[in-house]
């Protein structure tokens, strides 16, 4: 079987006249966690739906484990499980009866012994008897982990697994999910957050259904061309539209009071130019200093490039 777990190949997906996936081609190694990012409305959901054999695809193909999700779509399930971002769990059973549920519907016998060990894993052993109506929102997200995870797949597939979720429960979330790489699964996850998108080994930037971008995310940071300076002002409208109006300036990106401005050939004293240059139009400059560029410059940068 080839190393990679999931290989698109120009694959296109079309909703009525919205075209959903343009053109795709990506593939997910084994054993590594890949990252679909982007936007609402930029393709990650169909994406999904595909991978996982719930929608066909237009045109192009798709493998996944080698196997067709369309035409082998039985043998991909028992090896494949799917958290979609409206998983429902019986509010009216407890955590228990909710694995059971789940393991049941893949026809295993005897998964005690997997259900306590994902139940340790996740820190709800103490709560098995629990109806799941009544657990928080970061434990419902656990225990839907928990059911996706009860066959034993070889590859997870969450949309937004992180959606709505508290930030501590995100954390504790991403941490179950590198205890389960380090065993040796395979996991794509989409997500509008580009904090999560560094945890991934390798990130698909999407917008509008096409690929921006695809590498390591240490290595999509280094493509941003020239330098990044941040610009901190109390009147950030003014700043910005002065910082964009100097020739030295590639792009500007605003964030509140911050401004993120890319000078692609940078002066030696670019801190100092930029400060005297909003100071002389009568901006109030809190601060400007160097700083490395994060996925968000990175994606915003390459979506300029893609519409010019």
């Amino acid at each position: 079987m080839s190393a990679d777990a999931v290989v698109f190949d120009r694959v296109s997906r079309r909703y009525g006249d919205v075209q959903a996936v343009r053109d795709l081609s990506l593939s997910v190694a084994a054993g590594e966690m890949f990252g679909l990012i982007g936007p609402d409305g930029a393709g990650k959901t169909t994406t999904i739906r595909m991978m996982c054999g719930l929608l066909r695809a237009d045109s192009g193909s798709i493998r996944v484990l080698g196997l067709d999700p369309i035409r082998q779509h039985r043998e991909v399930t028992t090896s494949v499980g799917y958290l979609s971002q409206r998983f429902s769990l019986y509010t009216d059973l407890s955590v228990n009866e909710n694995i059971g549920f789940f393991a049941e519907i893949h026809g295993m016998r005897h998964y005690e012994p997997a259900r306590d060990r994902l139940l340790e894993m996740t820190q709800l052993k103490a709560f098995g008897n629990r109806l799941a109506g009544q657990l928080s929102g970061g434990m419902k997200q656990k225990l839907a982990l928990a059911c996706t995870l009860i066959h034993q797949p070889r590859l997870i597939v969450l949309d937004e697994p992180t959606t709505g979720v508290d930030p501590i429960s995100r954390r504790e979330f991403w941490k179950l999910l590198s205890e389960f790489l380090s065993q040796g699964l395979t996991i794509v996850m989409s997500t509008p957050y580009l904090d999560e998108a560094e945890r991934c080994s390798r990130i698909a930037f999407l917008h509008n259904g096409q690929l921006l971008a695809l590498d390591h995310p240490d290595a999509l940071r280094q493509t941003l061309p020239g330098k990044l300076f941040e610009v901190i002002a109390p009147d950030h409208r003014r700043a910005a539209a002065v910082l964009r109006s100097l020739p030295a300036v590639a792009s500007v990106q605003t964030f509140g009071e911050r401004a993120h401005v890319r000078l692609e050939k940078p002066p030696a004293d670019a801190v100092d130019l930029l400060a005297r240059e909003l100071r002389g139009a009568g901006i109030e400059v809190t601060a400007v200093r160097q700083v490395p560029p994060s996925l968000e410059d990175v994606f915003v940068t390459r979506l300029g490039e893609m519409q010019s």
